[in-house]
């Protein structure tokens, strides 16, 4: 039986893969505690650096296995409490969504719970939650206001209309589109750029944008400078002894 999510690492990258191409990488169970298990794996693991998540076959993810609704956990797959957004969120190092084709609802949410996008000219975003009378519960209604705007998200989450990749690049959904053949090329050449750079340093930028996410920008400001204030401090205490 295949394994509903491959792992494997390239050097410093992990490859993370969605392996349900026959039901679109649809989300059940399984592929929930592998895809959770995979996180975790990057997280701890201090010879990675950077994860690249991606689907297998046609589609990136096309959101929950409606099919599984009545028999899976979806809500608590491994039973330790933790869900989508506390899994993710809980991992400090960049992952990096190669997305290749549709992702769809929950397949959606799991593209936004990534720091950044790069899509395949194949790629197609949609909030179906309203059509399939389904809530959101993976980051829906924040992360996609924090993508795209207020006003956009809305409008995309209200009529559940397909975005393509052209559109999402202009509305700030994707960093990048490029060609089907290049996307993995390229995602792989993002994660090597962040791991040719002082690591560290690099780690402590993300660690100051995502501040932001849960301050105003005052506090977000004080909080970069108290930083730069410590590292000039200690560099003055250094020539002074």
């Amino acid at each position: 039986m295949e394994q509903p999510v491959l792992f494997e690492c390239e050097d410093d990258v992990a490859l993370i893969t969605l392996n349900r191409p026959e039901r679109r990488n649809a989300i059940n169970e399984a592929l929930l505690k592998g895809l959770y298990d995979a996180i975790d794996r990057v997280a701890e693991d201090s010879a990675i650096k950077v994860a690249i998540i991606t689907g297998n076959g046609k589609a990136f993810c096309s959101g929950l296995d409606l099919d599984c609704l009545a028999t899976d956990n979806l809500i608590d797959p491994r039973g330790d409490g933790r869900d989508m957004v506390d899994v993710m969120g809980a991992c400090e190092k960049p992952i990096i969504g190669a997305v290749n084709g549709y992702a769809i609802t929950g397949g959606f949410e799991l593209a936004l719970n990534c720091d950044f996008l790069i899509a395949s000219e194949n790629a197609a975003f949609a909030d179906t939650h309203a059509k399939v009378g389904i809530r959101p519960g993976w980051g829906m209604t924040q992360l996609l206001q924090q993508a795209v705007g207020q006003r956009m998200a809305k409008q995309f989450s209200l009529t559940c209309r397909f975005i393509s990749a052209d559109l999402a690049l202009r509305c700030g959904l994707v960093n990048e589109v490029v060609a089907p053949d290049k996307l993995m090329p390229r995602a792989k050449e993002i994660a090597r750029q962040i791991c040719s750079v002082n690591y560290d340093v690099a780690m402590d930028i993300k660690k100051l944008i995502e501040y932001r996410n849960s301050s105003v920008l005052t506090d977000a400001l004080a909080n970069e400078r108290k930083g730069l204030k410590e590292i000039v401090r200690q560099s003055t205490d250094k020539s002074g002894s």
